[in-house]
């Protein structure tokens, strides 16, 4: 699913568009606070503790992403700053461990999800995930919801799989 937009929307609340490449979903620190109804120092003390204690390694779940906006005093002009996204595997980690409306309904989802793979019995081969109808569904909620919390922006720099 190179560059395919996936949206996330349970319950119609919240909608973000995620782009999808190189299989997996970035987002930022404000981007999962929007998702999980928290402040963005809430998500950051989860994602200091993933770390901490071993869960993941930011090595391989953190990367840095040039962001290229209108200089807001200069027209015309424009200006680059690094944004720190985390991966799937980080986002995976924050929604089981916030406490949240929001983070119940993404854990229930998250649960849907693996529940119907396993049942299934898919093998571990994200060509076919992406293919498959119903997983594609989910992950197209996912975005929705994201992108409703987070209001309508260009997102498709947060998101490279």
């Amino acid at each position: 699913m190179n560059g395919e937009i996936v949206l996330y929307q349970p319950e119609g609340e919240v909608r973000l568009e995620v782009r999808v490449e190189n299989e997996t979903v970035w987002l930022t620190q404000a981007q999962m606070a929007a998702l999980f109804e928290r402040e963005r120092s809430v998500i950051a003390k989860h994602i200091k503790n993933v770390f901490k204690e071993g869960e993941l390694d930011s090595k391989v779940v953190c990367a840095n992403f040039a962001h290229t906006t209108p200089h807001g005093a200069i027209k015309g002009k424009m200006q680059i700053s690094e944004v720190v996204l985390y991966n799937l595997d980080v986002i995976i980690s924050v929604g089981y461990r916030v406490k949240s409306i929001a983070g119940t309904r993404f854990r229930q989802w998250a649960n849907h999800v693996l529940k119907d793979y396993m049942l299934k019995g898919y093998a571990v081969n994200q060509r076919k995930i992406a293919t498959d109808l119903q997983i594609a569904d989910r992950l197209h909620e996912l975005g929705q919801l994201i992108e409703k919390k987070i209001g309508k922006t260009d997102f498709s720099f947060f998101f490279h799989i």
